[in-house]
């Protein structure tokens, strides 16, 4: 089968950062179904992961998490899917990616594809909604009232991915007043349009916007992306005894300046629990069926922001190129081998 990979990690820019293999088509054994693979979507953690990590004895590192495709065979102990289910998943860090024909994912983390998308439209959704999803229900727990400002959800970085579909949760499965940032005139009007009730723009200080709008302090803050730049600003923006979640990789990260507000700290990282084989493992395939449903009732939409075909090495570098840019809005997804 067809797969892109590379053997050295290499910068984007580089040729051989990204180069198409021949490897064997794999089986399906136990709880793992094949998955014809139709579109990808490329994420931020695809181009850390190229970069972070090494090729074991010559043999191609095969990148890839967001994918939708069609089920060709099953494993032995599969309960939920039969061969020709259209699906749609995030896929497990641990194992090869998705970045190639057929690809094996454990049917625990698998979602039925939304009825209503294209193969490309659905690929946009997986990672960033069970990190959206987590991060709000999970980890800072929206269903409980939170400090003074428990009524307001801050979202730092509201036009990227993960904060294009956390935006929509928020706002279709919450009561929460949803602020999110975005600095550049197009970023703005998209997460308007997903739903945001306020904008404010992040490369200004954030507490003093909330003065100015006249909201108070919010409970809850999500940063998606920059924090060490934002930390001090958002420790002093968010209301007392208020809850803080990040996912991605500050290199200096202190909770010093949220101890005076007894403000509790929290990581989202999606990968969790294929990675440690969780007990509750299976919640990520329910919450993607879940938001199928969202979506084919209208209520979330796709964040598919530009479509690339045919999924070669070429455009799997260009992909690449423009999400380390910092500066997309959405996601990028590729389509048809």
């Amino acid at each position: 089968m067809r797969a892109i990979g590379y053997t050295t990690s290499l910068p984007a820019s580089d040729q051989r950062s990204l180069e198409e293999f021949n490897l064997p088509k794999p089986v399906a054994q136990g709880r793992d179904l094949l998955v014809e693979v139709r579109a990808i979507a490329v994420n931020p953690v695809d181009t850390k992961v190229r970069m972070r990590r090494q090729s074991e004895n010559g043999q191609p590192v095969v990148l890839g998490y967001d994918a939708a495709g069609v089920v060709v065979e099953v494993g032995p102990d599969v309960e939920g899917f039969r061969p020709g289910d259209e699906v749609y998943y995030a896929g497990d860090i641990t194992r090869p990616g998705t970045n190639s024909e057929f690809h094996l994912v454990d049917e625990r983390i698998v979602g039925r594809k939304p009825k209503s998308l294209s193969f490309a439209e659905a690929a946009a959704l997986p990672l960033t909604t069970i990190t959206a999803w987590e991060a709000l229900f999970d980890r800072l727990k929206v269903q409980d009232k939170v400090g003074n400002g428990a009524g307001s959800l801050l979202i730092v970085g509201g036009a990227g991915g993960v904060g294009s579909i956390a935006i929509q949760l928020a706002r279709q499965l919450t009561n929460l007043t949803v602020i999110a940032t975005a600095s550049r005139p197009e970023s703005q009007s998209w997460v308007k349009e997903l739903g945001a009730h306020h904008v404010f723009d992040h490369s200004r200080k954030i507490a003093p916007q909330f003065e100015e709008a006249g909201l108070n302090p919010p409970g809850l803050v999500f940063s998606t992306t920059h924090t060490e730049h934002h930390l001090q600003d958002l420790a002093e923006t968010i209301a007392p005894q208020g809850r803080f979640l990040l996912i991605d990789d500050p290199q200096d990260f202190s909770i010093m300046p949220f101890k005076q507000k007894a403000v509790s700290i929290h990581w989202e990282f999606m990968f969790t629990r294929s990675m440690f084989q969780t007990a509750d493992m299976d919640a990520q395939g329910r919450l993607l069926t879940e938001v199928a449903d969202l979506v084919d009732q209208g209520r979330v939409r796709t964040t598919l922001s530009g479509v690339v075909s045919p999924i070669n090495a070429e455009n799997l570098r260009q992909a690449h190129q423009q999400v380390e840019s910092q500066k997309t809005v959405g996601k990028i997804v590729l389509e048809d081998f």
